[in-house]
Order: structure tokens, then C-alpha cells, then sequence
């Protein structure tokens, strides 16, 4: 009786198996006579012997030794036993060719110990019942994607709420957390939130960047099950779920997958293409076909058993760039004297490929903070085939211009504007994301200049830019209310700052923000086009005002944004307007609800007969400090 057959090996081997995972692992079985037990299967070509040990043998080094199979050159050791039973606790023990034992948490593990354990755990995650076919359906139709809105929040489970007063660090459990993210999700707009932290992690600082566990959900929360009841939550309320991956490197850590049978195996055996100097990390030898399988066979994973509906991909610029983060000396050109990764351009164009083109709907997101050419690019075209990227620069771009003391924003105005300049090129998704509110770079609230009003004021604009602009958003938790503190992984947010006038203003803010979004398709329909947006007037930097307009595709309830970046108030303020058409303001920044005193403001408006900005018609209305005004015709 095998598990691991021979063509098995053969698609493992060529990189196309692409049922890996419910073939590597513990995967409960029965016997030629019937008799229930465990399949074992590791890929550890280095080995001398391979035993697994377990509390099912009471940690015995030698009683259940595992079976090389043949062909012998591929590694692949296999062991049944009834012995073993769901729930049981277990490792693999190497014994590698120079007389050492290693302990190895299984790579393929579906969960494990809770942390700071190490054991991987027996699980069947077979028999949830899924009641989300209404999402999955419509996510498959969703075509074109990128004609659909997206809004993420990005939230990182273990921060977002806690359980006061707890020995157990009080974090919510899987099934707790859906449930009250799902309330609080779905009462803002957004369309998707984006998981940190998901994939098995041993150490809570790195947020979960630093990954042991490729197959398995961190049992900080709960068991697989109760992470498929998150998903399955989120996606029967039209939510979906993207989840943070990270297949460009790997920690030390001794029960993790470095050296694994004892030589490198799933990081290049060259250190100077095998290791990140700057982070202490592992680098995935994507050159190596079975290596490339196993990290496939993660993302299907995700995909089919727990049915995510996109990876982000962390730090690509790492994985295409041989001499990322190292100096001269400390890398290996590839065979034409280049700094390109070739194994990962392959490797990106594979899974991208595979991905999109096997699952309609799902989307791979690139966070790549490069120039790197067509990373949203048909690989046909050699591109990499990722269906977003993160527009760092944008966000790079926009925080500089956000911090500025309004005197001086009139001389960095083109930061607001360069973005357009390029945005035809990728299609993008504009991020303001945990990165940008940690290690003393302040959140978002403390970015902004000025006394405590003008910074409320100052980030209401702020939002609306980015909300008007084009590409996908995404924002970090705890920002859409203006959360005071930096960001934490040892601490929830800070909700009790919604009692705060200015605070639910914020928050208030962003819901109408988003319901807009939502509302009106000229915000997210021709996100990738001139055909969606025009400039009224990008050259404004004296008075630092920006005034642009969002187009649909049937050219009805387009919108204009005329936002004012100055404490500056202009009483009898002209806008040129595309068209003669009436203008009805939809969302004023200065509004009662949110904080403000124009209770009186006008509605409608009908352009006259006057030019301004290029334009043949233009409307006129007061402009106060810092105002936002949105208008639709």
C-alpha cells in the first residue's frame, strides 16, 4: 500500500503537482484491511533515515521509522501507522548523513502546537460545510475584475480587539473575530479585508512575516475549521478575504524549514544567494522544481481548502532582485551578468498563471516597490501576470506631500500629480498599510501638520484624494478613525477613541467615503484609463488645490472633487465643469456630521457661461479651510 505514487513524483518533481498538500503530510487513511490510521509522507532527499516521533509513541526516536520509496533519488520517505489519530502531536526526526538529529515541524502540517510549542498536529480539515456558494458564484463571474470596486481594510486578527484582563494574552478566536468583524466590516463599505498573520508563525514580532507553517492557520486563534468559519462568515455577508503570503524567505528557526534534511533544501545552497543579510532569513531556491511545487501547492491550498479569494505577496522586490538589500560581494550575478532573479521571474509567471487562469475571480497582488517593468503584464507580453500592484510610490509620494506644513505643500505639489503620469502602466492599488504606522513613523492621525483641528481637517482631505484617485484602496485598521498611537502587535486599537467627537467624525468620514465608492462606478470602473479621469486643474500649487473629475463608462454620475489643501478660505471660489450640466454636492468634508459649522450650503449648482480652468462653463461656491467637496452630474 503507497500513498506517494510514482507519478506523484514525476509532477512533484516537474513542479504541476498541484495536489501536494493532500499528499505531503498527515492525511488520516485506511489500510489494505480496512484498519484506520495516519499516512506520513516528507521530502528530505538529504536524509539517512527519517522517523517520526510523537505523542503517539511517546517521543520514541527509533519505533516508527519511515520508508525512503523508490525511485530512492527523489526523497520522499513514507510511513502508515495505525497508531497514530487526529489530534496526535508529532515531528520528524532526521537523521542526516553526518550523524545529527534533527527535529522537524512537518511543512506540509495543516496546524500545530500553540506557540511557543513547536509540534505539528494531526488534522482532518476535510467535512467543513460551506454554506458561501452565492459568494463563490459571483466571485467567478466577476469578469472584468478590475471593472468591480475594491476597498481593503488590512487587519492583523491578534490587535484588533482583545478579551480585557486574560492569562491567555484575551485574543479573540477565530469564530469570535468573525463575528464581530463582519459587524464592523460590512457597516464602513469595505469589499475585501486583507489577513496578516495568518500562515503558522512562531514569533509574534514579526507579524507573521516570518513563516514555519505554509499549509497550516496559526492556532493562536483556533483550528482550521474555525478559520474556514471566518471566510465562510465574511464571504456570506459579500465580504471578501485576501490573505498575506509570503513565499520570498523563511526564519532559522531549528524546527522550521531551513537545513531541513540536514543541507539546504528549501533555500539556495549558495549564502550569497541563499540568505538576507539585513532580515536573518532563509531564501527560497526557486530554481528548484520541488521547492517551487511546495510553495503552489501553498497558495491552492489557501484557494481550495479555505476558499481565499487573493494572495498579497510580500516583498517581491526581494525575491526578482539578486543583490536586494546586499552590497557588492554578498550576491551572485545570474548567467548573463545581471542583478535579475531568473528563477523567480519564472516562478512568478508560473503561479501567477496557474492562479488566475484556473481560479476566475482570485487575485494575486504584488507588493513590489520597484520600477520593475509589466509586474501586472500578461506573461505572454513577459510580464509577470499579477493581477494588482501596490503603488508604493504613490503612497511614498502622497505621506511626504500629507506631512508638510501647508506653506510649503505649494512647492511639492506635482506629488499629488506624478501618479497619473504613470498610472496606465500597472493596474494599481493605493495603500496606506501597517507598514506606514509602526517604528516611529507615527499614524496617521500625527503625519498631519498643525494643532489637533487642522490635523482632523488635514486627514479628512487626505482620505478624500485618495479615495477620488484612481486604483484599488486599501487601508490599515485603526486609521479610519484616527487612531492616536502607533500601531502594535501587543495591543488592540484603541476603539474607545470613538466616543471622541473628532475621532467618529473621522470614522464617520470614511463610511460616506466609502458608500460613494460603492455608489457611484465612475470611481472604480476605468481605474486603469484617461478614459475615467481628468484633471480640472493639476497645476493649482499656488493655492495648493487640486480639482479633478471621475468618469463612468456610461457617462452619467461622473464626479468632481475639489479639494483644498490650505487653512486658506476662498469665499467665492470658480471651478471650470466639463459640461453644462447641473451639479448636485454630494459630500461635504465640512458638514455638521462630520465636525464642521457649513450647515447652510447649497445644493444644486448651475454652471454658467464663464471659462476657468480651460473650460467653457464653471460654477462658483465658497471654499473653507481644508474643505473637501464632491459633487456629481
Amino acid at each position: 500500500m503507497r500513498n506517494f505514487t510514482e507519478l506523484d513524483m514525476y509532477l512533484f518533481g516537474q513542479a504541476t503537482n498541484y495536489d501536494i498538500f493532500r499528499k505531503m503530510g498527515a492525511h488520516p487513511a485506511k489500510d489494505e484491511d480496512g484498519k484506520k490510521g495516519i499516512f506520513f509522507d516528507v521530502w528530505a532527499p538529504h536524509a539517512k533515515a527519517v522517523a517520526v516521533i510523537g505523542d503517539f509513541n511517546g517521543w520514541n526516536e527509533t519505533s516508527h521509522m519511515m520508508e525512503r520509496l523508490s525511485p530512492t533519488d527523489m526523497g520522499i520517505w513514507e510511513l502508515f501507522t495505525p497508531d497514530a489519530k487526529e489530534g496526535s502531536l508529532y515531528k520528524y526526526l532526521i537523521y542526516t548523513e553526518d550523524g545529527r538529529k534533527l527535529y522537524k515541524a512537518d511543512p506540509f502540517a495543516t496546524t500545530s502546537e500553540v506557540r511557543p510549542e513547536t509540534a505539528s498536529k494531526v488534522y482532518d480539515i476535510t467535512g467543513f460545510k460551506w454554506t458561501d456558494s452565492a459568494w463563490m458564484k459571483k466571485r467567478a463571474a466577476a469578469d472584468p475584475y478590475y471593472e468591480q470596486p475594491m476597498a481593503i481594510y488590512e487587519v492583523h486578527p491578534g490587535s484588533w480587539k482583545r478579551h480585557p484582563g486574560r492569562e491567555d494574552e484575551g485574543f479573540y478566536t477565530y469564530r469570535e473575530f468573525a463575528d464581530a468583524l463582519v459587524e464592523y466590516v460590512t457597516d464602513m463599505g469595505y469589499t475585501h479585508v486583507e489577513l496578516m498573520g495568518i500562515s503558522e508563525y512562531p514569533f509574534d514580532g514579526s507579524w507573521g512575516y516570518q513563516v514555519t507553517g505554509y499549509y497550516a492557520p496559526t492556532s493562536r486563534y483556533g483550528d482550521p475549521k474555525d478559520f474556514m468559519y471566518l471566510v465562510n462568515t465574511l464571504h456570506k455577508k459579500g465580504i471578501g478575504v485576501i490573505l498575506d503570503w509570503v513565499p520570498a524567505h523563511f526564519p532559522r528557526d531549528a524546527h522550521g524549514l531551513a537545513d531541513f534534511d540536514g543541507q539546504a533544501l528549501y533555500e539556495y545552497a549558495d549564502p550569497k544567494k541563499g540568505e538576507h543579510p539585513d532580515w536573518g532569513t532563509k531564501i527560497f531556491d526557486t530554481g528548484r522544481h520541488e521547492v517551487k511545487n511546495f510553495l503552489i501547492g501553498s497558495a491552492i491550498n489557501w484557494i481550495e481548502e479555505y476558499h481565499i479569494d487573493g494572495l498579497r505577496v510580500d516583498a517581491v522586490a526581494s525575491m526578482l532582485y539578486l543583490d536586494y538589500g546586499k552590497e557588492d560581494g554578498q550576491w551572485v550575478a545570474n548567467k548573463y551578468g545581471g542583478n535579475e532573479n531568473l528563477d523567480s521571474i519564472e516562478f512568478f509567471k508560473h503561479i501567477n498563471t496557474l492562479i488566475t487562469g484556473r481560479y476566475k475571480g482570485v487575485v494575486m497582488i504584488a507588493e513590489e516597490s520597484t520600477a520593475w517593468p509589466r509586474v501586472t503584464g500578461p506573461a505572454k507580453e513577459d510580464g509577470l501576470n499579477f493581477s494588482y500592484k501596490w503603488n508604493m510610490g504613490w503612497m511614498h509620494d502622497f505621506l511626504d506631500y500629507m506631512k508638510l506644513d501647508p506653506y510649503f505643500r505649494k512647492d511639492n505639489h506635482n506629488k499629488m500629480t506624478f501618479a497619473m503620469s504613470y498610472n496606465e502602466y500597472e493596474k494599481y492599488i493605493l495603500v496606506i498599510s501597517h507598514d506606514e504606522v509602526v517604528h516611529l513613523k507615527c499614524s496617521m492621525i500625527n503625519k498631519m501638520p498643525g494643532l489637533e483641528g487642522d490635523k482632523f481637517k488635514n486627514l479628512k482631505a487626505g482620505y478624500a484624494f485618495m479615495m477620488g484617485h484612481p486604483g484599488k484602496k486599501l487601508l490599515f485598521m485603526g486609521q479610519d478613525f484616527a487612531q492616536y498611537q502607533e500601531w502594535s502587535e501587543e495591543r488592540e486599537l484603541d476603539w474607545y477613541l470613538l466616543d471622541n467627537p473628532d475621532n467618529r467624525a473621522i470614522n464617520d468620514w470614511m463610511r460616506d467615503l466609502l458608500d460613494i465608492y460603492h455608489k457611484y462606478p465612475a470611481m472604480y470602473e476605468l481605474d486603469t484609463s484617461w478614459k475615467g479621469f481628468e484633471w480640472i486643474n493639476a497645476n493649482d500649487n499656488y493655492r495648493s488645490i487640486f480639482s479633478f473629475v471621475r468618469k463612468s463608462k456610461n457617462g452619467k454620475k461622473n464626479l468632481m472633487f475639489v479639494i483644498n489643501f490650505t487653512p486658506m478660505p476662498y469665499e467665492d471660489y470658480r471651478v471650470g465643469v466639463p459640461e453644462n450640466k447641473k451639479l448636485k454636492l454630494i459630500l461635504n468634508s465640512d458638514d455638521p456630521k462630520f465636525g464642521g459649522e457649513d450647515s447652510k450650503r447649497k445644493v444644486q449648482y448651475t454652471p454658467q457661461k464663464m471659462e476657468c480652468d480651460g473650460k467653457d462653463y464653471s460654477i462658483a461656491f465658497p471654499l473653507l479651510p481644508y474643505q473637501v467637496a464632491v459633487f456629481t452630474y
